[in-house]
């Protein structure tokens, strides 16, 4: 079978594929339907924090798949699902937690509980940041403040605003007493890997306290461990009202998370919200055995590689200085800022075996599976180099 035609035929046309075609990896490594050998430092878009084939994980789901629980509803308990919240709430420090499957779905039950929350004093508005990202659902795709992701789907859920991120002032300048919540990405991930300053984020927490607003942190791309911490927030000590988790927490099977903590952990009552598949017994079950993983080292591991990966990355820097123009981030959530089309970049690398992804305008995306070594990160950064070098030349 042609694959890649294949699918062009039959696939709505909701993304740009690239015509590669996947059918295997392991640990950092994908290989095409060609043979060709790929090192990811995509991860799928920070989901396989664990990588490609791990025995632990392929273990856990053969487990529960063997005893034939692929799906429970939810009108009843399963204790894989019943493990996973207690050992989320745990490791989060959260106090309940709700499940589904996508970031945008987590967002969709932050935003739906903080309207509730609202509800008795008739605060509607939820304020949210220019160049964030939140999913795409309706709520989702209006919480996110780039216009872009908004054409063509007005009009878009109302009461939602947006001011600067990292500047308190314009915060400060939006919100009053029609507001219920703040939603905002301790680092921003698709508007282009950028870190909150700490007193950006102790000034929303101050001020939803004063306020009482919620504090919601979307930690969708940012959480289990991707940072070097297991929540990106956890850098900076301030705790949100509510988190949404995705990405990384089901082990590579879709798996979200809402987190509430204190005042929010008890606004839902039955019937305000579900989700059939949410809380998937075989994803719940993975999702132990990755933050088990997260917790038992791999976590602190991250800060070191992050820190190889940003000196190599500043190499470059020094070296292509009319090309790169900043390096950024956490752990091995990294992006390089650049003067070129990142597409072209990318293109070039993937020719040469390495996938990377762009963030933003102009920044190139490093988020590999958190098992990379660091050696395979100086592959990685070296054949960058070449793609940048072909370019200039």
């Amino acid at each position: 079978m042609d694959y890649i035609q294949t699918g062009k035929d039959n696939f709505m046309h909701t993304y740009a594929q690239l015509d590669v075609c996947f059918d295997r990896g392991k640990g950092c490594w994908l290989y095409d339907t060609n043979g060709k050998k790929y090192l990811d430092l995509v991860g799928g878009i920070a989901v396989n924090a664990l990588g490609y084939g791990n025995e632990k994980l392929i273990s856990t789901a053969e487990k529960v798949m063997k005893e034939g629980i692929f799906h429970v509803s939810n009108l009843y308990y399963n204790k894989y699902t019943v493990r996973a919240a207690e050992r989320l709430n745990r490791a989060a420090g959260s106090d309940r937690v709700f499940f589904a499957n996508s970031g945008a779905e987590a967002n969709e039950a932050a935003l739906k509980l903080a309207r509730k929350y609202g509800y008795p004093t008739g605060r509607t508005k939820v304020l949210s940041f220019e160049h964030s990202f939140h999913g795409r659902t309706y709520g989702a795709i209006t919480l996110t403040g780039q216009e872009k992701y908004h054409k063509g789907f007005a009009p878009m859920v109302p009461d939602i605003e947006y001011a600067t991120y990292n500047d308190l002032e314009s915060v400060k300048a939006k919100v009053d007493d029609s507001y219920i919540a703040i939603i905002v990405e301790p680092v921003q991930g698709e508007g282009g890997i950028i870190p909150a300053d700490p007193a950006f984020l102790q000034g929303l927490r101050q001020l939803c306290d004063e306020k009482d607003m919620l504090l919601i942190y979307d930690c969708v791309q940012c959480g289990m461990g991707r940072t070097g911490k297991l929540f990106a927030w956890q850098h900076y000590g301030v705790r949100p009202d509510l988190m949404s988790l995705a990405k990384a927490l089901g082990g590579g099977l879709p798996l979200s998370a809402l987190c509430g903590y204190g005042k929010a952990s008890d606004v839902f009552t039955p019937g305000d919200h579900a989700s059939t598949f949410g809380g998937n017994p075989v994803a719940s079950a993975l999702a132990v055995t990755v933050i088990d993983e997260l917790e038992g080292g791999l976590a602190d591991s991250v800060l070191a590689k992050g820190e190889h990966l940003r000196a190599k990355l500043e190499e470059l820097k020094v070296k292509y200085p009319q090309v790169c123009t900043d390096v950024r981030g956490l752990g091995l959530m990294m992006g390089l800022e650049v003067t070129l089309p990142p597409a072209s970049i990318i293109a070039k690398c993937r020719e040469k075996g390495v996938i990377l992804c762009s963030a933003g305008y102009d920044v190139v995306r490093f988020v590999p599976p958190l098992v990379i070594t660091e050696e395979e990160i100086d592959i990685a950064v070296s054949v960058l180099d070449e793609a940048i070098d072909e370019s200039l030349n």
